[in-house]
């Protein structure tokens, strides 16, 4: 209960802000309209392998939004209040998920419109990549929430623009690992947001196979993720307070 209450709050938060909201939503909307009007002859580019990588850097989008959300609240009167209630850190952390994936199912729906609308087929698959990208995306969001609880609100967005810039470069969404040197390859490879591609790419594709490492993967991350979030939130809203 305690949660749910606290997420409705951040979904109130979320909402008063609606340039942030349209910014994270449009632009990868965009980025799909104009790179399929550029028609680039590479299997990368095809809409069947582009979508999932727009995707994932949408999610991305989403850890900056959650990080600037996080930090805005550690510096307003909010963190007092959180000192002394008997929320526990994981339940921090929930209700902030819970009030972004909303946003995340919104962004995913209206992205998944526009890429029927230009030429990818609708089939059952289409509904199983939107409904995976959702626990996927609790890695972006648990990320975002991790780094607004160690930055200021005015650094926020500059240090989760770092995880839009690795999505963007390790995930594969632009260029095949084929073409890059061993270590960047290897480097994208222990990373999870190739991982995070894998996996959408394989169920929108309906190509399950060496799914199963992927998915592990990403939930190491998570998990781990996750951990160093709710130990950090919690120990920095106490010296927040002191």
């Amino acid at each position: 209960m305690r949660t749910l209450t606290f997420a409705r709050r951040n979904f109130k938060e979320i909402i008063r802000d609606p340039l942030s909201i349209i910014f994270a939503i449009l632009l990868p909307l965009f980025l799909l309209f104009i790179f399929r009007q550029f028609k680039i002859p590479n299997e990368i580019y095809n809409i069947e392998n582009f979508t999932p990588g727009i995707i994932i850097f949408s999610l991305s989008f989403i850890t900056m939004f959650t990080s600037t959300l996080v930090a805005k609240d550690r510096t307003s009167s909010l963190t007092a209040r959180l000192g002394v209630s008997p929320m526990k850190g994981v339940e921090y952390i929930l209700g902030y998920s819970l009030s972004v994936i909303p946003l995340v199912l919104i962004q995913n729906i209206l992205f998944f419109i526009l890429a029927i609308i230009l030429g990818l087929n609708f089939n059952i698959n289409v509904i199983y990549t939107i409904l995976v990208s959702l626990p996927i995306s609790i890695l972006f969001i648990v990320l975002g929430i991790l780094i607004g609880t160690i930055t200021t609100e005015k650094s926020s967005s500059g240090v989760s623009s770092i995880v839009v810039q690795l999505v963007a470069f390790t995930s594969g969404m632009y260029f095949s690992l084929d073409m890059v040197g061993n270590t960047f390859s290897t480097i994208c490879k222990i990373l999870p947001f190739r991982s995070t591609l894998n996996i959408t790419k394989g169920i929108l594709n309906a190509s399950y196979n060496n799914l199963s490492s992927s998915i592990i993967i990403v939930l190491i991350y998570t998990i781990i993720t996750i951990i160093l979030a709710v130990f950090l939130f919690k120990n920095k809203m106490t010296s927040d307070n002191k």
